[in-house]
């Protein structure tokens, strides 16, 4: 992928590592169109102290410009965030659990933090929010990552049970479950980082999802989505059950034509084919990917960028779902897009465009089923720290004040106008 267009290549630079590309089913419950926001536990709840990368983050050397510390509080000021999501216009929040919070150490479940994730839960449904709940949003427990994480072969074991104890406690209350977050995505592995790690665990097997081993670990993650899916239905049948995937646009270059088509599939189909099985794929979308005769090609000096050096190509959005929905044959879900940017004036032309994009796609008939726009607040984005400004409310940590932008505002008008309108309706 190039260095230049793809927020997660400027994590790998900053290590300086490469990026790895890496029966029936039922129908959404829902026939509403799903208007939301995003949220990641770790990037907003602070003190996920028993996760790997917290750990990570302590450790001398880190390559984490910033740690997560107490993020944006969104653990404590859940009831009042999620109050001003619904207040916005949306009808949907996306947040992630946090694993290394429900099961600490292997095999002992709080029924505490489960009770956490319930009241969040009821919360949504309170405000008339859907909830879009992810299991795994890139952290795991550090007993996890320390027997190997998703480089071991009996992680789809342990998933699963994870999966099962979350849907059989809250599954009732979950709109749409999403197992892995960008399934798709990792980084090589560092060295430097894993003996670390491993020194401080007192593993020799230490392994996080982002900075793994993908020849051994990708399998095992498609695996661990599977055997978790099986969990869950056997639980809850009609509860939606998908995975999300880090898509870029991968385009031909005028000058060489089938060189992009080839990359894209090389990336994704092996994704999208698993995905077959599933109720939908969560489409995650940034950028685009333009090919060359020698490779991705480079940006241009005067091409207009994002804080992360991404093009700014909103578009993007209908080259990933056209191609996600030919591939898998499955209704998509867009549950990330979004651009990081001090300009909230560039925010809102970015969704207006994407918005554009994705309405082409409904009126060609491709089913669409949500737009969930990255992120509701501004939050820690890992390796980068708190310097990317994705969200529609800005939040001053000092204080932990909130203040909505003119980007949220624009966009819950587009859901409050939007949502009321039938599943069918082809305009965005």
């Amino acid at each position: 992928m190039s260095l230049d267009t793809d927020r997660r290549a400027v994590i790998a630079g900053a290590l300086g590592l490469g990026l790895m590309p890496g029966a029936a089913v039922a129908r959404a419950a829902s026939p509403a169109f799903l208007w939301g926001v995003a949220t990641a536990a770790h990037q907003v709840e602070g003190g996920n102290v028993n996760s790997d990368v917290w750990l990570l983050e302590q450790l001398s050397g880190t390559p984490f410009v910033d740690k997560s510390g107490d993020a944006i509080d969104h653990y404590h000021r859940f009831e009042d965030d999620i109050a001003l999501i619904a207040r916005l216009g949306f009808s949907s929040y996306r947040f992630s659990i946090e694993w290394a919070r429900v099961e600490p150490a292997e095999g002992q479940f709080s029924d505490a933090e489960m009770a956490h994730y319930a009241r969040m839960l009821d919360c949504c449904r309170r405000h008339g929010l859907t909830p879009v709940v992810t299991l795994h949003h890139f952290t795991s427990p550090r007993w996890f990552a320390a027997s190997g994480g998703f480089e071991n072969q009996n992680a789809p074991a342990v998933f699963a049970r994870y999966a099962a104890r979350v849907v059989a406690a809250l599954g009732d209350r979950i709109g749409w479950l999403c197992t892995i977050n960008e399934a798709n995505l990792s980084f090589a592995p560092s060295p430097r980082l894993r003996t670390s790690a491993a020194t401080a665990t007192g593993s020799t097997h230490f392994s996080t999802f982002l900075f793994s081993d993908t020849s051994v670990s990708k399998p095992i993650v498609r695996a661990c989505h599977a055997a978790a899916r099986t969990a869950i239905k056997a639980i809850r049948p009609a509860l939606p059950v998908g995975y999300t995937l880090a898509m870029d646009d991968v385009q031909d270059s005028p000058d060489a034509p089938g060189r992009g088509t080839a990359m894209r599939s090389a990336m994704y189909d092996v994704w999208l084919e698993a995905a077959r099985q599933d109720d939908f794929v969560g489409v995650q979308t940034y950028t685009r990917l333009v090919v060359g005769p020698k490779g991705p090609v480079r940006l241009s000096p005067e091409t207009p960028r994002t804080q992360l050096g991404q093009e700014v190509y909103p578009a993007a959005l209908g080259g990933t779902v056209r191609y996600a929905a030919k591939v898998s044959g499955r209704p998509i879900l867009v549950t990330e897009n979004g651009v990081g940017t001090e300009d909230d004036a560039l925010r809102i032309r970015y969704i207006d465009g994407a918005l554009a994009a994705l309405g082409a796609c409904r009126r060609d008939g491709i089913d669409v089923r949500g737009y969930v726009h990255w992120s509701a607040f501004d939050n820690f984005e890992w390796l980068m720290g708190y310097r990317p400004k994705f969200g529609l409310v800005a939040v001053d940590r000092a204080t932990q004040t909130r203040t909505p932008k003119p980007s949220a505002r624009h966009l819950g008008a587009i859901a409050r106008a939007r949502r009321s309108g039938p599943w069918g309706s082809q305009d965005l």
